[in-house]
């Protein structure tokens, strides 16, 4: 596990999620375009709705890419988890866990407000508050943050800022000691999000370095993102027994209101429909949660964690794919012009899980720890097709069908701890982890069936390790290796123009690694930090089906996944001596993201890469000056590309000032 503290968070400049790509040993995370995270972990990859690394924010799992928020507000810490985690957070914990806690109020009144301002008509303003309403008992925090920016893009066809962008998010909380055993908590959170041109993609990875963030497209619409998450947690601190429960809810309505681009040159020949109201394209999702535990307040050799969890989504999905006057271009019959092919997918699933871990301690210096998690999911998906011609009735080309499916996975831990000395720790851990079956949408493709369900993917993972703190604490110094086997790989295929993902269980993927995490203080006010991740990933068995045949790709490396993430920090404060309230503090990162590839084909590759970070300022107790850049060498890279080759670029070079005020 690695975890960041307040204090790393602003160091590193942590605004999103995707901000942790490189800083944590074997993460990779990317923005496609429409600002939801892609993340992977030691070669385990998001390809799908479905993550393979789960997000947590205060406790509540963020249930897909659809429904969780991707922004950083108000952070206490960040703790990321490699390897599987499913015996205690569950489903799609296969690659990992990045688990994030935000401040939450208490008896002492804290607050801030913040402002940032740099290129590109970036504007970003914060402000956070936390208090007892009634000293011991009642309390209340609340942060909010707006920010916009001009974007990074200019759309040659009309000579326009592209990608514009505008953002509320807020971060509620109440919470209430019924007693000195009993606590209830109501957290809300929302993000609003607004993009002026969203999906900023160019044909081809070569065309996007060629002519760095420019774009020619001429359908062009706004992205509203209205992402609503509310949970109301209750928890017990006994004797000899702890107990939580926690209720989730998550909601997400996402659409263009317009049609948007599909084809992503100036031509009118595909644009996508998606608004059709507020029932459609509107997922929800309800969870709840009950643990137990042990308090750990006696001198037994034995703790445990069990629980059951419990979920329900629904996910109503219709999306049309309209030809517009320039179908000719893409070879085919003119009478097609002023066409729409409607896809209807409505969605639902519920699951159950009962887990249990315990650790027991046989020796002073040994431990032992052991886990099992039991998970049973249904699904079911019902679709129609429909084919609108000018103001012609609809027609139906694929009648309503249904078809449902259920999965069970088990998920065993096996861990040994042996403590060399108090300083110097050994362990050997192994798991299992799955990510969830699910059913492939309707595509409207006639060559497609119109429903089919695929399977978990189940992984087996091992992984030793040694973590050591030397010369007097002043020297911190982890190193991991790990092998995993992926068996019934999930692997899936973007079907154009429908912009639909059709998943197949058809591959076996191996990933080995080495990791380590090295933090020292070698002088008085002088901070170093150098991570260091290695992985190779590679498909022993891969046959995807395509219109010409089955494709062999055996051998191939897994997509999205670096062959190496290093970062190397360094920090100086100095304290004047005749100003002793006063810290001039410096300091910057050093990232390097090693090759990979976006598409399973292994033909579109993003070569290493280098980014150095920067900040410098003065703090004091209340107030806080600092200057920034990121990416400060303009370094221009492919962040993200599809496997039919449109690309999107990482962020250029962004520099600015923030302020910071501290109540």
């Amino acid at each position: 596990m690695s975890t960041l503290p307040a204090r790393k968070v602003e160091e590193y400049h942590l605004w999103n999620g995707k901000d942790l790509a490189a800083i944590v040993p074997n993460l990779y995370a990317a923005n496609p375009g429409d600002n939801r995270n892609v993340v992977s972990i030691r070669g385990i990859a998001t390809t799908s709705y479905d993550p393979a690394v789960v997000t947590y924010i205060d406790g509540v799992s963020q249930f897909g890419l659809d429904t969780y928020i991707a922004q950083l507000l108000d952070i206490e810490r960040i703790e990321v988890l490699r390897g599987p985690q499913g015996t205690l957070y569950g489903r799609n914990a296969m690659g990992g866990v990045i688990n994030i806690i935000t401040r939450q109020p208490g008896n002492t009144s804290s607050g801030y407000v913040r402002a940032d301002i740099g290129n590109y008509g970036l504007q970003r303003y914060g402000f956070g508050l936390r208090t007892a309403l009634v000293e011991n008992r009642l309390f209340l925090g609340a942060a909010g943050m707006y920010d916009q920016t001009d974007g990074y893009y200019t759309n040659v066809f009309d000579d326009s800022d592209y990608d514009q962008a505008q953002s509320f998010m807020g971060n509620y909380y109440l919470k209430y000691l019924a007693s000195s055993r009993w606590s209830l908590t109501l957290n809300v959170k929302h993000d609003q999000n607004r993009n002026q041109g969203a999906f900023p993609l160019v044909s081809s990875p070569e065309e996007a370095l060629e002519n760095p963030f420019d774009v020619n497209q001429n359908a062009v619409t706004d992205l509203v993102d209205k992402v609503f998450n509310a949970s109301l947690s209750a928890n017990y601190y006994g004797e000899a027994v702890n107990f939580s429960s926690q209720t989730a809810w998550q909601s997400n309505h996402r659409y263009y209101t317009q049609p948007i681009d599909g084809d992503f040159s100036p031509a009118d020949i595909y644009s996508i429909i998606n608004n059709y109201g507020r029932d459609w394209n509107n997922v929800k999702v309800l969870t709840q949660e009950f643990r137990f535990s042990s308090t750990g307040s006696d001198d037994s050799p034995f703790e445990w964690t069990a629980g059951l969890y419990g979920f329900y989504q629904d996910n109503p999905v219709r999306q049309g794919t309209h030809l517009g006057k320039d179908v000719e271009f893409a070879d085919m019959d003119p009478s097609m012009a002023n066409t729409t092919t409607i896809t209807t997918n409505e969605g639902s699933g519920f699951g159950v899980a009962v887990y249990g871990q315990g650790t027991y301690r046989l020796t002073e210096k040994l431990a032992i720890t052991a886990g099992l998690r039991y998970d049973h999911e249904e699904k079911e998906l019902s679709v129609k097709g429909e084919f609108l011609q000018g103001e012609q009735p609809p027609m139906i080309i694929q009648p309503d069908t249904a078809a449902d499916a259920g999965f069970n996975a088990f998920s065993p831990k096996l861990s040994l701890a042996y403590d060399l000395s108090e300083r110097h720790h050994t362990y050997l851990t192994y798991s299992r982890g799955f990510r969830a079956g699910g059913i492939t949408q309707y595509s409207g493709q006639p060559n497609q069936p119109p429903l089919y369900s695929y399977e978990p993917e189940y992984s087996n993972n091992f992984e030793a390790g040694i973590k050591n703190m030397l010369a007097g604490g002043k020297l911190r110094l982890n190193f991991s290796a790990f092998y995993m086997k992926v068996t019934d790989a999930q692997v899936p295929t973007l079907v154009l123009p429908q912009a639909i993902t059709i998943t197949r269980n058809v591959g076996e993927l191996e990933s080995k690694g080495l990791e380590m995490e090295v933090a020292a203080t070698p002088l008085k006010g002088l901070e170093a930090a150098w991570n260091f991740g290695y992985t190779d990933a590679v498909y022993t068995s891969l046959q995807v089906p395509g219109e010409e045949g089955t494709l062999n790709l055996d051998g191939n490396r897994q997509l999205f996944t670096p062959n190496a993430t290093s970062m190397l920090s360094l920090q100086y404060t100095y304290t004047p001596p005749s100003h002793p309230g006063i810290q001039l503090i410096a300091g910057g990162q050093w990232q390097y993201t090693g090759s990979q590839y976006f598409d399973l084909k292994n033909t579109i590759e993003q070569a290493g890469y280098y980014l150095f970070h920067a900040r410098a300022g003065v703090a004091t107790g209340k107030f806080e000056v600092f200057a920034w850049g990121r990416n400060i060498l303009d370094k221009t890279y492919i962040d993200y590309a599809y496997d039919f080759r449109a690309a999107h670029l990482g962020d250029p070079g962004t520099f600015g000032v923030s302020v910071t005020a501290r109540l």
